[in-house]
C-alpha cells in the first residue's frame, strides 16, 4: 500500500473515532495518492424529505442540576484580535472562511466595528442572480429555464465572493434551523422561490425574530413543505380536521423546542407544549394560501389564480389568509386564548400566535444555543447560552428578538475566543469546501461558480445546500456520536451525524479531485469552472517545510501540532523534483513534480483532524 494512502486514511479515521469538539472530472495534475475506496454502509435510508406529522415527543428526564460556572468577563472587554491567528479564528466562525483581506480589516477595526460594517452592507440577492441566469437561459439558441442548479450556483458565488459574509453565513445557519428541502419535489419545482427563500433568511435573519418567524410561517415554500398551504378548517360532516404538521414543527423546531429550558439552555424536565397546544395552533394555520389579485376568491385559495388572474410572484410572496377556509373556533395554545371569531379572521389569529411564540421564554436559549452551535462550538456552557439569551430578551435598548444583537453576542462572547479540549465543532462538508475555496482565492471562469449538486456520499461532499433529508436538517443539535471520546465526555457532536465510512472516504476522493483539477462543471477553457492561484505555493515546492507552514497557516487558524507537520512534510519531500536539464526539455516533468508536492500538502492538510475540527 502507498504510504501516503495510509496517512490519508489514518487521518480521516482519527476524526471518526475521536472527540469531535476536542482541542484540537479528469485531473490535469495528479495528487501523489490514489483514491480511497468507499466502504458499504449499513445505515438505514434517510427519512423522507417531507415527513408525515410526528407525535409530540416526550421530554427527556430532567438532568442532574449543573452548577453555573463563574460569570465570564463582559464581552466588550475583547475589542480587537491580538494576532492574525486570532482574527482568522473569529472569521472562521463569522464567514465562510477567512481571507487575507478580511483578516487585515478585522485587525484594523476590531470585532464590534467589523460586525457593524457587515450589518450595514447591502444584501446580496439570490433571486436577482437566479433571474439573471434565467434570462440568459431563455435567450439561448435552444431556450430553457434556470433551475435549482442556478440557486446552488448563487449560493456558492455569495459564499465565496460576496462582501456581506456575515449575513450570508448567518442565513446558511438559519437554513438549517428553519428547514425546507429541495429533496421534496414540490420545493424542487420552485427554483425562483427557493432563491427568494435564501433572500428571506438573509434579509430577515439579522432583523427581528418576530418578523422572521412570521415571514417563515407565511412563505409558500414552507407552506408546501410542511403542508399548511391550503390547510382548511375542520368539517364535522366529512371528519376533516386541520393539518397539524406545521403547528408541530413551528413549536418543536422553529421557536421553543419540546422541553422547557432555563436561561442557560438546560432542560427543566417539563414539556414546553402539549398535543392540545398543537391542535389549537393548527387552527391558526388554516385558510392560508397564495397571494392572488382576486383574493379571497375560492379559486385563488385552491389554485393561486382566479378569473384568469394570478400573481407571477405568488411562489414567494407571503401567503394570504382566506376567511372562508379559516377556523372561526376558539383557539387555545401556550396559555393564549383566541376567542371564537365571527367572521373568521386569519390575520388576527396569526398575530396572536406569532406574538405568543416570539414572547415565549424558551426562544432565546433555544434559538440562541443553536446559533452558537452552527457558528462557534457544539457544547457552549450555560453561561454562554445565558448571555446570548439575554441579548435576545433585550438588545440593550429594550428591544426583544433583535437577531443582529444575538449574533453579535454569539461571536463576541469570551467563550468564543477560548480554545480548549471541549471547544469548537466538526466542520460540516459544505463549510470545509468553502473555507478551502476562500483561503486559496478560487475564481470562477464563468462567473457563475458552477459547483452544482454535491449529494453523492461516495464521490462528493455527501451534503448539498438546501437538500436536507427532512425538516430535522442534516443532523440534530443534540446528536451524540456513539463509541467516541466525545460521547464518553458527555459532549454532543451534531455534524458527526453525517460521518460514516462512505462519507469519510468520499470526502477524501472528492478533495483529491478538487485539489488536482479544480471544482465545478467544465468551463469554456476545458478546465473546471473554479481554479485556485497556487503561484506562491508552487514557489515553495522545493522547501516542503515552508510549503506546509504556508498551507497550514491558511487552513488551520491556530497552533498546528508538530506531529501533523512531521507526517505531511516527509510525504511531500518523498516526491522527487528533477533538475532542469541543459535543454530544458524536462520542464513539464519538473513542473508536474512541484504541483504534486503542493497537491499532497494541500490534500493531507484538508483531511487532517486539525482542519476538519473548527477550534
Amino acid at each position: 500500500m502507498d504510504k501516503r494512502i495510509s496517512i490519508c486514511g489514518s487521518l480521516i479515521l482519527a476524526v471518526m473515532f475521536t472527540a469531535c469538539g476536542g482541542g484540537g472530472g479528469g485531473a490535469s495534475t495528479p495528487v501523489a495518492n490514489a483514491p480511497v475506496a468507499s466502504a458499504p454502509v449499513a445505515n438505514a435510508p434517510p427519512p423522507a424529505p417531507n415527513p408525515a406529522p410526528t407525535p409530540t415527543p416526550a421530554p427527556p428526564p430532567a438532568p442532574a442540576p449543573v452548577p453555573a460556572p463563574p460569570a465570564p468577563p463582559a464581552p466588550a472587554a475583547i475589542e480587537k484580535p491580538s494576532t492574525r491567528v486570532e482574527a482568522a479564528r473569529f472569521l472562521t466562525q463569522a464567514t465562510f472562511g477567512p481571507t487575507d483581506a478580511d483578516v487585515d480589516r478585522l485587525m484594523q477595526v476590531g470585532y464590534a466595528a467589523w460586525i457593524d460594517e457587515q450589518l450595514a452592507l447591502p444584501v446580496a440577492s439570490h433571486r436577482a442572480s437566479w433571474e439573471a441566469a434565467d434570462a440568459v437561459a431563455k435567450a439561448a439558441s435552444a431556450p430553457t429555464n434556470a433551475t435549482q442548479a442556478d440557486v446552488l450556483d448563487s449560493f456558492w458565488a455569495k459564499a465565496i465572493s460576496a462582501p456581506d459574509q456575515l449575513r450570508q453565513r448567518v442565513a446558511y445557519a438559519l437554513s438549517q434551523i428553519f428547514v425546507i428541502s429541495t429533496m421534496a419535489s414540490a420545493i424542487n419545482d420552485q427554483p425562483r422561490a427557493t432563491a427568494a427563500w435564501l433572500d428571506l433568511l438573509g434579509s430577515q435573519g439579522l432583523g427581528n425574530y418576530r418578523s422572521l418567524i412570521e415571514a417563515v410561517s407565511r412563505h409558500p415554500l414552507m407552506g408546501l413543505y410542511l403542508s399548511h398551504l391550503r390547510n382548511q378548517k375542520a368539517d364535522t360532516r366529512s371528519g376533516r380536521v386541520p393539518d397539524e404538521n406545521y403547528a408541530r414543527e413551528v413549536l418543536q423546531l422553529f421557536s421553543i423546542g419540546v422541553v422547557k429550558l432555563d436561561e442557560g439552555g438546560r432542560s427543566t424536565g417539563e414539556s414546553s407544549y402539549s398535543p392540545a397546544d398543537v391542535s389549537g395552533l393548527a387552527k391558526v394555520f388554516t385558510g392560508w394560501s397564495y397571494a392572488c389579485p382576486d383574493w379571497p376568491d375560492n379559486a385563488c385559495f385552491s389554485n393561486g389564480s382566479a378569473n384568469g388572474n394570478s400573481d407571477p410572484d405568488r411562489s414567494f410572496k407571503p401567503m394570504l389568509g382566506y376567511p372562508q377556509y379559516h377556523s372561526a373556533d376558539e383557539k387555545r395554545f401556550l396559555g393564549r386564548v383566541v376567542n371564537a371569531q365571527s367572521p373568521s379572521d386569519p390575520q388576527a389569529s396569526l398575530k396572536a400566535a406569532m406574538d405568543t411564540l416570539a414572547a415565549h421564554p424558551n426562544v432565546g436559549p433555544f434559538i440562541g444555543k443553536q446559533l452558537i452551535q452552527r457558528l462557534v462550538t457544539s457544547n457552549p456552557s450555560p453561561a454562554y447560552v445565558t448571555a446570548v439569551a439575554r441579548a435576545f430578551a433585550d438588545n440593550g435598548a429594550g428591544v426583544r428578538g433583535d437577531m443582529a444583537a444575538v449574533v453579535k453576542a454569539v461571536l463576541m462572547h469570551p467563550e468564543a475566543r477560548q480554545v480548549s479540549d471541549q471547544a469548537g465543532k466538526l466542520r460540516e462538508p459544505v463549510l470545509r469546501l468553502s473555507a478551502f475555496l476562500r483561503a486559496f482565492g478560487f475564481k470562477s471562469e464563468s462567473g457563475r461558480y458552477r459547483i452544482g449538486n454535491t449529494d453523492n456520499e461516495a464521490s462528493s461532499l455527501g451534503q448539498t445546500v438546501l437538500r436536507a433529508p427532512s425538516v430535522f436538517n442534516f443532523y440534530r443539535p443534540g446528536y451524540v456520536a456513539p463509541n467516541t471520546q466525545s460521547a464518553s465526555a458527555g459532549l454532543v457532536a451534531p455534524e458527526m451525524q453525517l460521518l460514516h465510512e462512505t462519507t469519510a472516504a468520499g470526502y477524501v476522493n472528492y478533495m483529491r479531485d478538487v485539489v488536482s483539477a479544480g471544482v465545478g462543471s467544465t468551463a469554456a477553457s476545458g478546465k473546471r469552472d473554479l481554479q485556485a492561484d497556487l503561484t506562491a505555493e508552487l514557489a515553495l515546492a522545493d522547501k516542503p517545510d515552508l510549503l506546509f507552514d504556508r498551507i497550514a497557516g491558511r487552513l488551520i487558524p491556530g497552533s498546528v501540532p508538530a506531529a501533523l507537520k512531521t507526517t505531511i512534510v516527509p510525504a511531500a519531500a518523498g516526491i522527487a523534483i528533477p533538475v532542469l536539464n541543459a535543454a530544458g526539455s524536462n520542464q513539464k516533468t519538473l513542473d508536474d513534480a512541484r504541483r504534486a508536492r503542493v497537491n499532497t500538502v494541500l490534500l493531507l492538510t484538508l483531511v487532517s483532524p486539525e482542519f476538519l475540527v473548527q477550534k
